[in-house]
């Protein structure tokens, strides 16, 4: 560096340090100014009072900077915070945690607090923040007593999430200077609950889709084992209805069996090679009966070249057999379903599904890929469906790391897609 910089670097370091200490004095300088005024008017050459402000200069560069009102107790500045050992742990953590004092100031919060709940300015009182009685009023039980304590707690906005709401002491510092504070963590259980209610949701359906065949097929035995037992038109006819209730039951037995198997290898991606052109025209054909009865027609429309894809070929064939069945099945209004291939080439590959049936409302489509879930309870039975295919559907397609999305608009029918 060259000495004019050097010269210039100083001047610099030597302003800012005077400039604050001239401010915390600028009564003294206000008066020296006066003074020298008075000086002036009264005849008193400059020069006589020169070793007055060199005096006053030296002794405000003597002095130091100037003092800064002490901070609250409790309070912790950012430089502090920076060296505290503790605050990058709490911050690591991917539960939210709040550090409260005993006099119900939150003193700290880490990231994931600040995520969760937004930013809590230090020395709030926790209850202007946290508005749910059951925390407070164990937060002030810790507090009183010292014992640990915990609940369950609902947020419902910004979206519906459950918490364990743990509060807990602990002795900052050390012997003489030893401080109690108490910390406050959510650990979110949201995802665990909601598997616990789809497991209820799905015993309660599976149980209530067996019981219905069952209970048909009981009654049915007791009318041809008593006031049938001698009626040929009766028995032939209850025989067929045994019959179609037991195919139902088999169907459903059959994709709880699949969805078993799917969940058990969803993690393993299948590693054969399969081309979705004649995979494709086979499913079209094994379907044409079908939808020749349901006076629909398919059509398909796939490239010149072959299209590959990783995959399981039974799967993938489950895989579109449900979706053109449920597009001839649903769509039956609109007379026909064109399925149409794209990609290969080191294109991204898709395979998509059109009917131009009625559609389906928008409130329904998030969640028409759950185990049992109908759009119409009725129409789905009348048309010898178990509520499972669309699940079927999607284990397959996660394990094979392809998607489904779904564009339906009512009245003008429904599009799916399968996105590799």
């Amino acid at each position: 560096m060259s000495s004019e910089g050097m010269v210039l670097d100083g001047a610099k370091a030597f302003w800012r340090t005077l400039l604050p200490r001239l401010k915390a004095e600028r009564w003294v300088l206000a008066l020296s100014a006066v003074l020298a005024l008075l000086a002036a008017l009264a005849g008193i050459h400059i020069l006589a009072i020169l070793p007055f402000w060199i005096v006053l200069v030296a002794a405000l560069l003597s002095r130091g900077a100037p003092s800064e009102p002490p901070l609250p107790a409790g309070v912790v500045t950012t430089a502090e915070k920076r060296k505290d050992p503790l605050v990058p742990l709490l911050n690591a953590l991917d539960m939210p945690v709040l550090v409260v004092a005993e006099d119900e100031t939150v003193l700290f919060q880490n990231i994931a607090a600040e995520k969760a709940f937004g930013t809590i300015p230090q020395d709030s009182y926790l209850s202007a923040r946290v508005r749910s009685p059951g925390i407070l009023d164990m937060v002030r039980e810790t507090i009183a007593t010292g014992k640990v304590n915990q609940i369950e707690h609902t947020e419902r906005l910004p979206s519906d999430a459950v918490y364990i709401v743990r509060v807990a002491p602990a002795d900052l510092g050390a012997d003489g200077s030893s401080r109690r504070v108490f910390l406050l963590t959510y650990r979110d259980i949201s995802q665990t609950r909601r598997i616990d209610r789809m497991r209820s949701d799905f015993v309660a359906n599976a149980s209530h889709e067996l019981r219905t065949p069952l209970a048909s097929l009981r009654g049915f035995i007791e009318t041809l084992e008593g006031p049938a037992r001698n009626d040929p038109k009766a028995q032939e006819k209850f025989f067929g209805i045994m019959h179609e209730q037991v195919t139902r039951m088999s169907r459903l037995v059959d994709d709880l069996l699949s969805l078993s198997r799917l969940e058990l290898k969803s993690h393993i991606a299948p590693e054969d090679t399969v081309d979705l052109i004649p995979l494709l025209g086979h499913v079209r054909d094994s379907l044409v009966p079908l939808a020749r009865e349901l006076d629909v027609t398919i059509s398909l429309d796939v490239p010149e070249a072959p299209v590959f894809v990783q995959g399981d070929r039974d799967e993938l064939i489950e895989v579109f057999e449900n979706l053109i069945e449920n597009a001839c099945k649903y769509g039956q209004e609109g007379k026909k379903v064109d399925v149409r291939l794209t990609g290969g080439e080191g294109k991204q590959t898709e395979v998509m599904v059109t009917d131009y049936g009625p559609g389906i409302p928008a409130e329904h489509v998030p969640r028409i890929t759950e185990r049992f879930y109908r759009v119409n309870v009725e129409a789905s039975r009348s048309k010898k469906g178990t509520g499972l295919g669309l699940a079927i559907v999607k284990h397959i397609l996660t394990r094979h790391r392809a998607r489904l999305l779904i564009h339906s608009e009512v009245g003008k029918g429904t599009v799916f897609t399968v996105r590799f």
